[in-house]
C-alpha cells in the first residue's frame, strides 16, 4: 500500500507520473486493464479477463504511457523464447494512486448526498456541451470494421450518432441501455434557422430547438439552442443571420465530433 501522508504539494509536482492519467479511472477500462496485467503477467490474459480485444489492451496501455510520460508495463518479459508483461514500478505507482483517488471520490460524493451527483462527477473538459444520454444501438460495417457507429439518445426522443473506434466502444463497454455523456465543442456546432436551406448530409447530426440567447459577434453569433427534454446545446451561426430568442432553429454537428464518456 503507497500512502502519501507527509508529501508536499512540491514533491508530487516532482513526480515524473503525470496525474492526468489517473483521469481514466472513472472513465474506461483502462486502469482495469493496467490492473490485469499486473495480476496475469499478461497482456494477452488481461484483454480476455476484461473482455476486450488484444488491440483494444494495447491501445489502453499506450493512452496511460502517454499520459503518465514514462513506461508502465514492460513488455520484454521472458525474452524471445517467452514473452509476457509485468508493471514497472511507475506502473504499480499509477495503480496504487488510483485506488487512492476511487476512495477519495467515493467519499466526497457520499458525504454529498449518498447517491451521487452526475454533475460533480462529469468529465473535467474545455468542451461545453455535455448531454445526458443512452446508447440506442452500435452500427458498423462488420467485425473487421475499425469504426464503431454509436447512436445515443438523448431525452426527447431524438437520435445523436458518434461515430468512434472500435477499441473504444470496447473500452468504454457500450452496450444498449448503457448510460452515457455525449461531448462535443461548441466552435463545432452550426446553428441555423429552421427554416434555412441546407443539403442533407450523411455522417451529420440535425437536432431541432428553439433559440434560448443569441451573444452577437464581429463575424458569428454564439447561439445557445433548447432542445427537446431542455437541454441546451451551445453553437455558432454564421453572419448575416435571422437567429433571436424564440426563433425556431437547427443544430448541426458533425458525428466525428461527438465524444463519448460514461455517465458515472
Amino acid at each position: 500500500m503507497h500512502g502519501f501522508v507527509g508529501v508536499t504539494i512540491a514533491d508530487m509536482v516532482k513526480q515524473l507520473l503525470s496525474a492526468r492519467s489517473l483521469g481514466y479511472a472513472q472513465a474506461d477500462k483502462r486502469i482495469l486493464i493496467l490492473q490485469l496485467v499486473g495480476e496475469h503477467g499478461s497482456i494477452s490474459q488481461a484483454a480476455r479477463a476484461a473482455g476486450i480485444s488484444y488491440k483494444a489492451a494495447w491501445q489502453a496501455i499506450h493512452t496511460l504511457t502517454n499520459l503518465a510520460g514514462e513506461p508502465l508495463v514492460d513488455s520484454s518479459v521472458g525474452g524471445s523464447g517467452g514473452g509476457g508483461a509485468r508493471l514497472t514500478p511507475a506502473g504499480e505507482h499509477l495503480l496504487a494512486a488510483a485506488d487512492q483517488l476511487q476512495l477519495a471520490r467515493r467519499g466526497v460524493l457520499a458525504r454529498v448526498n449518498g447517491a451521487g451527483s452526475p454533475a460533480l462527477a462529469g468529465p473535467r473538459t474545455s468542451m461545453r456541451n455535455h448531454l445526458p444520454c443512452k446508447v440506442a444501438r452500435l452500427e458498423s460495417d462488420g467485425a473487421r470494421d475499425p469504426m464503431v457507429r454509436a447512436v445515443l439518445t438523448p431525452p426527447g426522443g431524438s437520435e445523436l450518432g458518434s461515430l468512434i473506434t472500435r477499441e473504444s466502444a470496447e473500452l468504454l463497454g457500450l452496450a444498449p441501455g448503457l448510460p452515457v455523456l455525449a461531448l462535443c465543442k461548441a466552435t463545432a456546432v452550426r446553428v441555423q434557422a429552421k427554416d434555412a436551406a441546407a443539403a442533407d448530409a450523411s455522417g451529420v447530426n440535425r437536432l431541432s430547438g428553439a433559440v434560448l440567447r443569441v451573444s452577437r459577434g464581429a463575424q458569428r453569433d454564439e447561439v445557445i439552442v433548447t432542445l427537446a427534454g431542455e437541454l441546451q446545446l451551445v453553437g455558432f451561426a454564421a453572419k448575416p443571420n435571422r437567429l433571436r430568442a424564440g426563433s425556431r432553429a437547427e443544430a448541426w454537428l458533425d458525428e466525428s465530433a461527438v465524444v463519448i464518456a460514461l455517465a458515472s
